[in-house]
């Protein structure tokens, strides 16, 4: 199964240099969607022992601490809150999180658009969407209808959900896909992510902000399985769900935006830019894009990071692209993403960056 908490205010002005933030008067809040490259520590409150990134070497770096962020430091997101001048987004299972109206994040590690993925281990979207509806109720005991409005209206809502649904059959021995093709389970997954969308504009959300997926078999893990038994039964037939995926998002969001009037987006290419790193890592600053930081075996893909006896870990997770074998990535890895999202040009991000999002 592959794939927070809170700390002195201060910290979040670190993420970013001042001359990339806006100004604070222009502060924006920031809904955030998705799995475990999203998820800040909503993992942590689940009743569940697996799934969870609470303990060491997790948070190592920037945090000194495990806070159930899947990498070593911060995540994309949390870069993303400080370009907007934000204090971290919190999760919205901590514990006496009441104050929404810089955002909230409802990502969890290993959901997926589908409720069966990964089922009863996770926060599948619809889940988050009602939590996201719980929030609007809460923001307008304190804030008004009016206020309310205004505040979602110009919110960003960043998503990043799909890969478990493709990856989740193969790792569960799942037979949901012996009754699909191919075309029609991905028409199913962009289904489910395309109504939540759909929920959202209509509470109020116009800005949206996504990624489109990576390659499955580029994590540690895949190599490492690949290496000692071969190419796993169902494998090929999730890389071509997620290359079908990545076609689909960008017609479907173009269509979302004829249909529903302020509806504006930003796609951000993911699996280019992934892949650009994990092929050629010594352009990026990076010493080694294949094997992880943390774990055991062949690219140390073998076995959970911090969990197996034999684990091993790297000197400096920033020569690194991945941090544990299961596609989770290293804080270096993240903030040049997040960089790309806010302000890359048109080869990685359209219509809109993010920054551009903002003013459209």
């Amino acid at each position: 199964m592959s794939c927070l908490f809170s700390l002195l205010i201060f910290f979040s002005y670190l993420l970013v240099s001042n001359s990339t933030t806006i100004k604070q008067n222009d502060a924006t809040a920031l809904f955030i969607f998705g799995d475990s490259l999203y998820d800040a520590g909503n993992n942590n409150y689940l009743k569940i022992d697996v799934n969870k990134a609470n303990f060491f070497p997790y948070g190592e770096t920037f945090f000194k601490h495990p806070t159930g962020r899947f990498s070593d430091g911060r995540v994309i997101p949390d870069f993303i809150a400080g370009y907007l001048n934000l204090p971290l987004i919190l999760p919205y299972l901590q514990p006496q999180n009441q104050e929404y109206t810089n955002g909230v994040n409802f990502a969890s590690g290993g959901a997926g658009a589908l409720i069966q993925t990964f089922q009863g281990y996770v926060i599948d979207l619809n889940t988050q969407l009602g939590y996201f509806k719980n929030v609007k109720k809460q923001l307008r005991k304190k804030l008004g209808h009016k206020e309310t409005e205004a505040l979602l209206a110009k919110a960003i809502y960043l998503f990043n959900i799909g890969l478990n649904d493709y990856a989740a059959p193969i790792q569960t021995n799942s037979t949901i896909l012996h009754h699909y093709t191919n075309q029609q389970f991905v028409g199913i997954v962009i289904g489910n992510l395309t109504a939540v969308i759909k929920e959202i504009y209509k509470n109020g959300g116009r800005r949206f902000g996504f990624s489109n997926l990576v390659e499955l078999g580029s994590s540690p893990a895949s190599r490492a399985f690949a290496q000692i038994n071969g190419t796993p039964i169902g494998f090929k037939e999730a890389q071509i769900q997620i290359q079908l995926h990545n076609k689909a998002l960008p017609k479907v969001l173009k269509h979302l935006k004829e249909q529903l009037e302020g509806f504006k987006y930003s796609i951000f290419d993911l699996y280019t830019s992934a892949s650009e790193r994990i092929n050629n890592p010594f352009k990026y600053g990076f010493k080694d894009g294949k094997s992880a930081c943390c774990g055991s075996g062949p690219f140390r893909g073998i076995g959970r990071c911090g969990v197996s006896k034999d684990y091993e870990l790297c000197e400096n997770p920033d020569d690194f692209v991945f941090f544990d074998g299961s596609l989770h990535p290293t804080e270096h890895f993240n903030n040049q993403i997040a960089k790309l999202m806010w302000s890359g040009n048109s080869k990685y991000t359209s219509p809109y960056n993010l920054k551009t999002l903002l003013d459209a």
